[in-house]
């Protein structure tokens, strides 16, 4: 069932309020009258499974980050998803709430993935040191394997106290098979991130609009609101939902296994619905992931991904000039034409359902 009205408690504006938070009780309450309103059914009686994938859709990604007098950062998102607009993710946030409300009648399962991170990581500013073994690497910065090998970078003595048991020597090693795996790979070098979505800080927490929009799902089907957690090994990155970017330590011992469980729990699904932030990171290699295991276990499958191409933006990095220093949007172009070539659909989250090619109910 699809339905043109909003809930009472929604506000669109709240899409772009840092400390929106929504009122459970009230909620709920909202909920039991709307689903009797609507003659919304429980989840569990859907024949058709649809799964609403919503990746990283967190406060660090999702606000713009606020700046005293002076250029310093004060709050706001540390790693905010602006993409070309500037209002991307605040955008986003607001079209995918307003999704949900509009097709919580078919919407089976909502399933939230939360980019988790800690102090000492792999990609974070506090592992790297540059040529000189004081100054620490700056956000924003690309690390590939000849800096490495040539010392401009080293890591952090620090850390191999907290990572390698005090060893430096090995946490060297490691580092450079980390950086040698992913070049190999051919999908992009070590990147150094602003610290982001801290377990524990307000930046970790799903935005308020969204959050209530699961929720009000939750409330409304009799369906768990279900989380999954990635990114919080130290020594490998984790942009996939479903996997690490490399499993492996440079002994050859197993470092890290992919999301088996969730693998299979999207492979379970009539159709998968994705959206989030951002699209030419978290949700690029999540989708690549979902691709690669469709076609090893469920060929079919793949026409049964749509992929709200208005949900999601691009990370970009502005010059202050009204240019970029990065521009990562002809990387999700070329993502989205490869996943369209493969049988997935490029959809609008404004547009019925019901007009979505392929898309039978």
């Amino acid at each position: 069932m699809r339905t043109n009205s909003f809930p009472r408690h929604y506000n669109p504006a709240t899409a772009g309020q840092w400390d929106y938070r929504p009122n459970h009780r009230q909620l709920f309450l909202d909920a039991v009258e709307w689903r009797k309103t609507h003659g919304i059914k429980a989840a569990a009686t859907d024949k058709v499974k649809i799964t609403l994938l919503g990746i990283d859709l967190q406060k660090d990604f999702c606000f713009p980050p606020v700046f005293d007098k002076g250029g310093k950062w004060i709050g706001g998102g540390a790693l905010y998803v602006g993409g070309r607009s500037g209002t991307g993710a605040v955008d986003d946030s607001r079209r995918l709430a307003e999704f949900i409300y509009r097709n919580l009648g078919i919407i089976t399962s909502i399933r939230r993935t939360f980019d988790t991170h800690f102090a000492f990581q792999i990609f974070s500013p506090s592992m790297w040191m540059k040529d000189d073994g004081i100054t620490p690497a700056d956000p924003f910065t690309e690390i590939p394997l000849d800096t490495i090998l040539a010392n401009k970078f080293q890591v952090n003595p620090a850390a191999a106290g907290l990572l390698a048991k005090g060893n430096l020597g090995w946490l060297r090693q490691q580092v450079t098979h980390y950086a040698k795996e992913l070049e190999k790979a051919g999908k992009y070098k070590l990147y150094i991130w602003p610290e982001h979505c801290i377990l524990g800080d307000e930046g970790h927490a799903l935005v308020g609009t969204v959050q209530e929009a699961s929720m009000f799902h939750a409330y409304v089907r009799s369906a768990q609101s279900e989380s999954e957690v990635k990114g919080g090994h130290p020594l490998t990155e984790n942009y996939s939902v479903l996997g690490p970017e490399v499993t492996t330590y440079f002994d050859g011992r197993p470092m890290a296994q992919k999301n088996a469980r969730f693998v299979q729990a999207l492979l379970e699904s009539d159709y998968v619905i994705v959206g989030g932030q951002a699209a030419s990171h978290c949700v690029a290699w999540s989708v690549n992931d979902l691709l690669s295991e469709i076609k090893v276990k469920a060929p079919a499958m793949a026409e049964k991904v749509y992929v709200l191409t208005d949900c999601m933006s691009a990370v970009t990095v502005p010059d202050g000039k009204g240019g970029f220093f990065a521009d990562y949007t002809p990387e999700v172009e070329k993502a989205m034409a490869a996943w369209e070539s493969e049988g997935m659909k490029l959809v609008k989250s404004t547009d019925p359902v019901d007009t979505w090619p392929g898309f039978n109910l």
